[in-house]
């Protein structure tokens, strides 16, 4: 039995709250069950279009699923939401309906100027969250940037091909050589084959590196070489293919399958850096003395300078490379290449690649003695590998951006529709009183892009704070990026008013009189 001293109201009141309590945990739960059965095939499409290599997925995906944890702890998110927006409305200040309210008694939306108005728990979904929005605007960015870099080479029509050589006979030069000779002449016979080639390092994938001295030099301080950087060994094809800069190129002459004397090519950032002011041709270099015994050898002859090569992907600056002639590696080198990774062929095309791929692997066998041949891709797949990770970093968070601009319009929309049912009775007096329906329109519009320019002046500042912690998947641009920070919040701007305008113009298609009889 209720209190005498309770007001007649609180029964109904009572069962008020309990009524939107109910239906708000309700919706909530709903939600979340249905996001969580949604997971799992989100993840599996995710997984579909992620690339090679991501760490602790399994084969195929197969460690990764729906964690009950996870579930558990989405079902009782879903459950404080419903809680705490089931509460909030009865919360709010009782409004009498037959006196018309004063100040303390208008409900919170109403006192609280736009700026406060967009943190209330109510609204604060309205207001656009630009932070995804500029992330993903800023890896799209990227994305652009990395297609328009030049890898130093031409990958069209290229095909490649890998071939592990096992046995004592490939532990020495000479073996290697041969096979890489022999291979070579069977692969240019084929119709519609260019040119072959063979090296230890596929661009794009990394190699090696070796320190090294210039003769004549002294070593940097606290060390006992001149310097550092990548190494590689090619076929004299492979070299004349490779893109330079100086239009006399030197002509390599052969002794059987050994180059003499011993030469070496250096890139463009080699020469840049350690010959800034002199001219490198001429130069000698000692490869890898005091790293062991297998890299000891004479030192070599710079003989030219070649373009730079992204060797170590397409968004990392080239690094100083030397070049070593293929039949001219040390034995040692040679045994330690077998037991690191396989030798790659190079094989240009007069069109597309797939084509030759079975006349290319049969002459390889052939020449290496039934050797099989292994990870055969087009150039262009390597080049796309190359990004991959960054493209799939782009497009998760263009998702979440994208879904952060999807609420953000549902939000202002619903609030804005909200607002001008509450405020129906309002604008019928205005419409009554004289004020056309653009001016009503206009009013609505305001209203709702007060809110939006708050949410977006708040989210471009966030931006600024944030976007610091991506800076190591950007490439090519800063994380202050002008055409970012004002594209995106024109777009959110655009966004906003399509969702303001809609609630507007059904405003000022009101009835004045059907809208002054609305209780």
């Amino acid at each position: 039995m209720n209190s005498p001293s309770a007001p007649p109201w609180v029964p109904a009141r009572a069962r008020i709250v309990r009524q939107l309590l109910t239906e708000s945990i309700v919706l909530s739960i709903t939600c979340g069950v249905l996001a969580s059965s949604l997971a799992t095939p989100a993840v599996r499409a995710l997984l579909a279009v992620s690339p090679a290599g991501l760490p602790r997925v399994g084969e195929n995906g197969a460690a990764v699923g729906l964690d009950w944890r996870i579930f558990l702890f989405t079902l009782g998110i879903s459950l404080f939401t419903g809680i705490l927006f089931g509460l909030f409305p009865p919360s709010q200040p009782r409004v009498s309906t037959s006196t018309p309210p004063s100040r303390k008694q208008q409900p919170l939306r109403h006192r609280l100027p736009p700026e406060q108005n967009a943190f209330s728990p109510r609204h604060r979904r309205s207001l656009p969250r630009p932070r995804s929005p500029h992330r993903a605007a800023l890896l799209i960015r990227t994305f652009i940037a990395l297609r328009q870099v030049n890898p130093g080479f031409d990958p069209r029509n290229v095909l490649t091909l890998e071939m592990s050589l096992t046995g004592d006979q490939f532990k020495k030069t000479a073996g290697v050589a041969q096979v890489s000779h022999d291979g070579r002449e069977r692969l240019n016979a084929i119709p519609g084959v260019e040119i072959s080639a063979f090296t230890c390092c596929l661009p794009l994938e990394g190699g090696y590196g070796l320190p090294f001295n210039i003769i004549g030099r002294p070593p940097a301080p606290k060390s006992p070489w001149t310097g550092s950087g990548g190494w590689m060994s090619a076929s004299p094809r492979l070299l004349r293919r490779l893109p330079h800069p100086h239009p006399a190129w030197p002509r390599l002459h052969r002794a059987g399958h050994r180059l003499v004397p011993s030469v070496v090519l250096i890139n463009e950032t080699f020469g840049k850096k350690f010959f800034p002011k002199e001219n490198p041709v001429g130069q000698q270099l000692l490869i890898g003395k005091g790293v062991g015994p297998q890299f000891t050898e004479a030192a070599r002859q710079i003989v030219g300078v070649v373009g730079d090569i992204r060797d170590g992907g397409l968004n990392n600056d080239p690094r100083p490379l030397m070049i070593v002639p293929g039949s001219q590696v040390t034995d040692g080198m040679t045994a330690l290449n077998s037991n690191i990774g396989p030798m790659v062929w190079l094989v240009r095309t007069h069109g597309d690649p797939h084509p030759y791929i079975s006349a290319v692997t049969s002459q390889l066998r052939q020449s290496s003695g039934g050797f099989p041949v292994a990870r055969v891709r087009p150039m262009t797949q390597v080049v796309g590998n190359s990004t991959a990770r960054e493209d799939f970093n782009m497009l998760l968070l263009t998702i979440f951006g994208a879904c952060a601009l999807i609420l953000a319009a549902i939000g202002i929309y619903g609030l804005m529709a909200y607002s001008v049912q509450q405020r129906t009775q309002e604008m019928g007096i205005r419409m009554a009183l004289g004020a056309d329906r653009s001016r009503i329109r206009s009013l609505v519009v305001w209203h709702g892009m007060r809110l939006a320019i708050v949410g977006v002046v708040i989210g471009i500042a966030a931006a600024f704070g944030l976007t610091r912690f991506i800076a190591s998947l950007l490439f090519g641009v800063k994380t202050w990026d002008p055409a970012v920070f004002v594209t995106v919040p024109i777009i959110l701007g655009l966004v906003a008013l399509l969702a303001v305008w809609m609630p507007a113009t059904r405003a000022s298609r009101l009835d004045p009189q059907q809208a002054l009889r609305i209780e």
